[in-house]
C-alpha cells in the first residue's frame, strides 16, 4: 500500500507536490481514517506556515478530509484561519466550516463557528463575504435552522459586496437577499436599484437569482409607477434566457412559470416567445405551454387558440393530448372565450383522430360543469364519436355528460347501455 510512503512526502517545501498529497490524502482518507492520522501533525503546522497559499491549502484539505477521528484536532487551526489577516486563507476557512458542520455539526456549534462565520459577514473582503454567505446558507440547508439572518447593517455589506465577487459568489449574495424582507418601501426600493444592473449579466444564474430579489421586493412597494418601471426591467432578460441551451431554457422556463403565476402582468405582452418551435425538446414544449395558458387573456386569445390547434396535429401524442387539455383551460379561465375555445375543439373533434377526440370529451365535460346549461347544443357531436372512446377517463366523462343531460338527449337510456356492456371490464377510475 502506498499510503505511509504518499504521506512521507507530505513535508515537502515544493509547493506543488504538496498539492499533490494534500489531493491524494482527500481521495484515500476514508479507506485509511488510521494512518490519515499521520498527517494531522502537518496540517497543524502547516495552517501556521508563513505562506498563505500553504496555510489555505491546509484549512480546504482539512474541510475535505471525511474523517471524523481528526475533526478535533482540526478545530484550533480552523480557528486561526477564521481570523487570519489574508482574505484568502479567511474565504477558503469559510468554506471549511460549511464541510465541518456536514461531518460533525454539533462540533461547529459547540465552537461558535457558525458566530464567526456571521461575523464574516461583515468583512472588508468581498470574496469572504460571499464565502461566509455560501457557507451559512449550506448550513441552513442542512440543518433546517434559519442561521443565515440578514440584518440592516449585514445587507448594506451585502449590496456593497455584490458589485466585487466572482458571479457565483453573486448568486449566493442575491439569494440571500431574495430570503431578506425589507423593513419599508424606501428600503425596498434601495435594494431593488442595487440589484436591477444584474439583470444584465451574462450568467444566467445571476439573472434568476436578480430577478427573486426584485420580486421580493415588489410586494414592499407601494409606488405603481415605480413597479410598473420594474415590470419593464424585468421582461428583456427574462425572455433573453430562452435563448440559451434547451437544458437551460427549461430551468428558465420552470423559474419563469412561478414568476407569472404571482405577476403575469410582467410577461403579458411577450406570449408569443413563449409559443413552441417545431425543434423544441418535449420538455421545453410542455413548459412552454404551461405558461402560454397563464398569460392567456382576452386580447391575445385567438392567437393562442390558432397556436394550440396547430399543437393538435404534432406528432409527438402526449404534447397532442396537453394542448387539447390546454384548450378547455383556456375556455375555463376566460368566460368571454369559451364559445370559441369550444368551436376549436369541435373542430378537432372532427379529424375523427382517436386520442384528440377522447381528450376533447374529457375537457368539454369539465367546461359543462364550469358553464352549466350553456352549450348543450354541442351534445349530438359528442354522441355520434361514442365508439372513438376507448380510454376510462374519456369513458367516464361521456357517462357523465349523459347522465347530466338525459332530459336533452332522446336516446340517453340506448348510450348508457353500450356503457353497461363492458361495465365489468372496466377500470375503477
Amino acid at each position: 500500500m502506498l499510503f505511509p510512503d504518499v504521506i512521507n512526502c507530505i513535508q515537502t517545501d515544493n509547493i506543488e507536490l504538496k498539492k499533490l498529497v494534500y489531493l491524494y490524502l482527500i481521495n484515500y482518507a476514508k479507506s485509511q481514517p488510521d494512518l490519515t492520522l499521520m498527517a494531522v501533525n502537518t496540517f497543524v503546522k502547516d495552517a501556521s506556515d508563513p505562506n498563505p497559499l500553504v496555510r489555505a491549502l491546509a484549512v480546504r484539505t482539512m474541510g475535505c478530509v471525511r474523517v471524523e477521528k481528526i475533526t478535533e484536532y482540526l478545530c484550533e487551526p480552523l480557528s486561526r484561519a477564521l481570523r487570519d489577516e489574508d482574505p484568502y486563507v479567511r474565504k477558503t476557512a469559510a468554506v471549511c466550516v460549511a464541510k465541518l458542520f456536514d461531518l460533525a455539526p454539533t462540533l461547529v456549534r459547540d465552537r461558535g463557528f457558525l458566530d464567526v462565520l456571521r461575523d464574516l459577514l461583515c468583512d472588508a473582503n468581498p470574496t469572504v463575504v460571499a464565502n461566509a454567505v455560501a457557507a451559512l446558507a449550506e448550513v441552513a440547508e442542512a440543518s433546517g435552522q434559519d442561521v443565515l439572518q440578514v440584518t440592516t447593517g449585514v445587507l448594506q455589506k451585502l449590496l456593497a459586496a455584490l458589485n466585487e465577487c466572482t458571479e457565483w459568489g453573486q448568486v449566493y449574495i442575491l439569494d440571500a437577499l431574495a430570503r431578506y424582507a425589507p423593513a419599508d418601501a424606501a428600503q425596498a426600493q434601495g435594494v431593488v436599484e442595487r440589484v436591477t444592473p444584474r439583470l444584465q449579466h451574462a450568467n444566467a444564474a445571476v439573472v434568476m437569482s436578480a430577478a427573486k430579489v426584485v420580486l421580493n421586493c415588489m410586494s414592499a412597494i407601494e409606488d405603481e409607477a415605480f413597479l410598473r418601471g420594474l415590470r419593464r426591467k424585468l421582461a428583456p432578460p427574462l425572455v433573453t434566457l430562452l435563448n440559451a441551451a434547451p437544458e437551460m431554457q427549461y430551468v428558465a422556463l420552470r423559474n419563469i412559470n412561478l414568476i407569472v403565476q404571482r405577476h403575469p402582468q410582467i410577461l403579458e405582452h411577450e406570449i408569443k416567445v413563449f409559443f413552441c418551435k417545431y425543434n423544441d425538446p418535449i420538455y421545453v414544449k410542455m413548459e412552454k405551454l404551461e405558461i402560454i395558458i397563464r398569460l392567456a387573456s382576452e386580447k391575445n386569445i385567438d392567437q393562442v387558440l390558432l397556436e394550440f390547434k396547430e399543437y393538435a396535429t404534432e406528432v409527438d401524442v402526449e404534447f397532442i393530448r396537453r394542448a387539447v387539455r390546454a384548450i378547455g383551460r383556456c375556455a375555463i379561465k376566460l368566460e368571454r372565450a369559451a364559445e370559441r375555445c369550444i368551436n376549436v375543439l369541435l373542430e378537432l373533434i372532427q379529424t375523427k383522430v382517436n386520442y384528440v377526440v377522447q381528450e376533447a370529451v374529457i375537457v368539454i365535460k369539465d367546461i359543462f360543469r364550469r358553464y352549466p346549461n350553456r352549450y348543450e347544443s354541442i351534445i349530438g357531436t359528442l354522441c355520434e364519436n361514442l365508439d372513438t372512446l376507448d380510454e376510462p377517463e374519456a369513458k367516464a366523462s361521456m357517462v357523465w355528460i349523459v347522465g347530466e343531460y338525459a332530459d336533452r338527449i332522446d336516446n340517453a337510456d340506448e348510450l348508457l347501455d353500450a356503457f353497461l356492456e363492458t361495465f365489468e371490464e372496466e377500470t375503477a377510475a
